[in-house]
């Protein structure tokens, strides 16, 4: 990439600034201010995995949100890491979890993640994809511990009687 250290400092000040917008604009419940952030083509995959496509559409589900169930409530969180794959584009990673207008504090069961995908427009740097994922770390058992044979034994039982997905 041809980006000259001062120009990245720069564009990595944008894309904290958006990130805070984007906690700003919800605690505010202003669905306008907040949809404004995104493109208008833009992808958004909440964190039960429904997809809202267009920055009408997350306007519009977000005014529903912020006048019904998640009315008063607040985005908090706080930006971990910016990475540029092209001079235009950066993937921003973020935690930024609903805070409930009767919570001090946010339960732990309720920490997300958010992958952003930005890139640069005639108006400043703007999201186009945001996935938000629930926190719920699952350690990964080795190849040998009890639960992975399990799950080969129950593999090669399934193969004997054709049940399952069959390999050909």
């Amino acid at each position: 990439m041809n980006v000259t250290l001062d120009q990245q400092r720069t564009d990595e000040s944008a894309l904290r600034s958006l990130f805070d917008d984007l906690m700003r604009t919800w605690t505010a419940n202003d669905a306008t201010a907040y949809a404004a952030l995104f493109t208008e083509n833009s992808d958004y995959v909440s964190y039960d995995g429904t997809r809202a496509t267009g920055r009408a559409e997350h306007q519009d589900n977000h005014d529903k949100l912020f006048r019904g169930v998640l009315a008063g409530s607040a985005l908090v969180g706080e930006l971990e890491s910016i990475r540029f794959v092209a001079p235009d584009v950066a993937i921003v990673h973020g935690t930024a979890s609903v805070l409930m207008p009767w919570r001090s504090h946010l339960p732990e069961r309720r920490r997300s993640r958010q992958t952003l995908v930005t890139i640069r427009t005639d108006q400043g740097w703007k999201i186009t994809a945001l996935h938000n994922g629930r926190v719920r770390p699952v350690r990964i058992p080795e190849p040998h511990s009890f639960p992975s044979r399990m799950s080969q034994l129950m593999t090669r039982i399934a193969r004997r009687l054709g049940l399952g997905r069959n390999r050909s």
